[in-house]
């Protein structure tokens, strides 16, 4: 058993091991009810791989979550709020990204 990701966030944890077991890797979550969200004296949630073979295809799949998306911010052109590159459309006035 090895562990591959580790967070706060619990929708990250479960991303994460949703993409792992959508490729066939068993997955289990530790400290998930111990997590408390960024609080002091918290215990991040850890997510474990079962077969110590499968650790180079978990790190090799959840590579993108740890990577920064290429690319820079853009600003809308309805609003002018910039927009984080990782948007298609503007999170304060929902008009879309340019192309």
């Amino acid at each position: 058993m090895r562990m591959v990701y580790t967070n706060e966030n619990a929708v990250l944890v479960n991303h994460a091991k949703n993409i792992l077991e959508n490729e066939g890797i068993s997955t289990f979550v530790k400290n998930e009810q111990a997590a408390t969200g960024g609080h002091v004296n918290f215990a991040l949630m850890e997510l474990w791989i079962t077969i110590d073979e499968d650790l180079q295809q978990a790190n090799d799949l959840l590579a993108s979550l740890t990577s920064a998306p290429a690319g820079q911010e853009w600003q809308c052109s309805n609003c002018e709020e910039k927009n984080d590159v990782s948007f298609d459309i503007c999170w304060k006035c929902s008009n879309e990204a340019p192309e």
